[in-house]
């Protein structure tokens, strides 16, 4: 029974009495427009959630109520060329929600823009933050296309649009069948996995595979080779799995492996965060004797009469950086309240103010701990050792482990590579090293580039040619000399955890 109503601005709000509540606790109604939204209990909190999401999963009210909220407080996004002199200056309004942070930095980062500053500022209901951009080539945004793809994507427009999973933004593909693998490395793993999807009759169109601290994580896309569509046969994907595991397996007997042949498809590098993740490769071997002065410098700091651990994190500059800080962040479940990230020369500085989605800050060493290790090892993931082969031709089934076998035959071992094929053309990035350590000879070079042809293959960075590379293979950073961040921990108002 409908006791009061009100009407205002085109919404229509009714109250009824205890006889009208629902299962869910629902005691008014709203219409706004054509649609019908009901009071509920969201998240501990009363709220408003369209009325047809009582019978839906808990995925589909945060969907609806995200919605809601965001029709109620459409985003704005302002885009300026003029406040900077060398960088285009995107801010971006909108109301707060947990992970909204890492959807616009992987936004931007997907459209290969460079982020050489930001400033974010998520505390209550309200996201706004400044971020100053570049593109590859340093220069700023002038094309309006994609300056008005850009306003569409982050502004009112994309407002109604399939939220993403809180996951990965896991979505069916009948374009390609996904392989996710992770597993020890070892000299050759990427020529020995190529190699048994070639004689499986499957081709890869796109690939990315990272190492680092020993273990090695990869998602590729593969067809079938006759139709040139996903694989969906249950048995073949089945056989496809046992037989990469078999691989990735090997003879270890003390490190598991993981395979997933699935057809959904995902964003890459944040999947790949995920995966080593899991993988726990943040742990460091006793036999890692790598000089700690030479790893990003991480601290976690808790802040005087506030609620929050300060982190701060020094390190080699480099694109797509505030993506993987931001991506573990998340991953962990950590908010990040406010922060400020910048460059100074080639180093970088990020500073974030953080609590723990349970509203606590970092409240014990062992945590602190773990946050510092999962954040060095995000960052040191994407840094790749060895000399970079650069390889564009037309593309065809069994490119990729052709290749790759060469690499195994001349004793090249694969660090990190990107494998992408557009229109035909196959479009691959090798980082390799000396399966023993030593540095890549120059001769080793010429006689690859003589096999797979001198046009193919182009060397970048050949200065690596004739450095020494290290016995042990973690990630390693050079530091000149680190800046000074203008933060509140050097003005005395943060203390050590304690």
């Amino acid at each position: 029974m409908v006791s009061g109503a009100a009407v205002a601005a085109g919404v229509v709000v009714a109250c009824s009495g205890d006889s009208g509540r629902t299962a869910f606790g629902t005691e008014m109604e709203m219409i706004l427009g054509d649609t019908h939204f009901v009071e509920a209990t969201y998240q501990g909190e009363r709220t408003w959630v369209h009325a047809d999401t009582a019978l839906r999963s808990s995925w589909d009210i945060d969907d609806e109520y995200e919605k809601f909220i965001r029709r109620m407080n459409p985003p704005r996004v302002v885009i300026d060329n003029e406040a900077c002199v060398n960088a285009t200056v995107i801010r971006v309004d909108s109301a707060n929600k947990h992970g909204i942070l890492l959807e616009v930095v992987q936004f931007l980062t997907d459209l290969n823009l460079i982020i050489t500053k930001a400033y974010i500022s998520s505390d209550g209901g309200w996201f706004m933050d400044v971020f100053n951009v570049i593109d590859r080539d340093g220069k700023k945004l002038w094309d309006e296309e994609i300056l008005d793809y850009i306003r569409k994507s982050l502004g009112p427009d994309s407002c109604f649009l399939p939220s993403r999973k809180r996951s990965v933004g896991v979505s069916p593909s009948t374009d390609y069948t996904s392989i996710e693998l992770t597993g020890t490395d070892r000299p050759g793993l990427l020529s020995e996995v190529t190699a048994v999807l070639k004689n499986l009759k499957c081709n890869v169109v796109d690939a990315e595979v990272w190492t680092h601290n020993t273990r090695a994580a990869s998602v590729m896309h593969v067809t079938d080779e006759s139709s040139g569509l996903a694989i969906t046969d249950p048995e073949r994907l089945s056989r496809i799995k046992n037989l990469l595991y078999n691989v990735l397996k090997g003879n270890n007997k003390t490190r598991e492996a993981k395979t997933v042949v699935s057809l959904c498809s995902t964003h890459t590098d944040r999947r790949l965060h995920q995966m080593m993740f899991d993988d726990r490769d943040y742990e460091r071997s006793d036999r890692d004797l790598t000089d700690e002065t030479l790893r990003p410098n991480v601290t976690v700091v808790n802040i005087y009469d506030k609620d929050y651990s300060v982190v701060t994190i020094q390190c080699k500059d480099r694109p797509k950086l505030l993506f993987d800080t931001v991506c573990t962040l998340t991953d962990m479940q950590y908010v990040v309240f406010h922060a400020n990230v910048g460059a100074e020369g080639a180093e970088a500085y990020q500073e974030y103010y953080i609590r723990h989605v349970d509203g606590f800050p970092v409240n014990s060493e062992a945590e602190r701990q773990r946050v510092i290790q999962c954040l060095e090892a995000a960052i040191e993931r994407r840094v790749s050792e060895g000399l970079k082969l650069e390889l564009c031709t037309s593309d065809r089934v069994g490119l990729l482990s052709d290749v790759t076998r060469i690499f195994r035959e001349n004793s090249l071992s694969v660090t990190r590579a990107e494998v992408t094929t557009r229109a035909g053309k196959a479009i691959n990035t090798f980082y390799v090293r000396d399966a023993t350590g030593n540095s890549v000879d120059a001769k080793t070079i010429d006689s690859i580039r003589q096999a797979i042809g001198q046009t193919i293959l182009q060397v970048k960075g050949g200065s690596d040619l004739s450095r020494s590379a290290p016995q042990e293979s973690p990630t390693r950073f050079l530091f000149s000399g680190l800046f000074r961040s203008k933060s509140l921990c050097n003005f005395g108002l943060v203390r050590p955890y304690s």
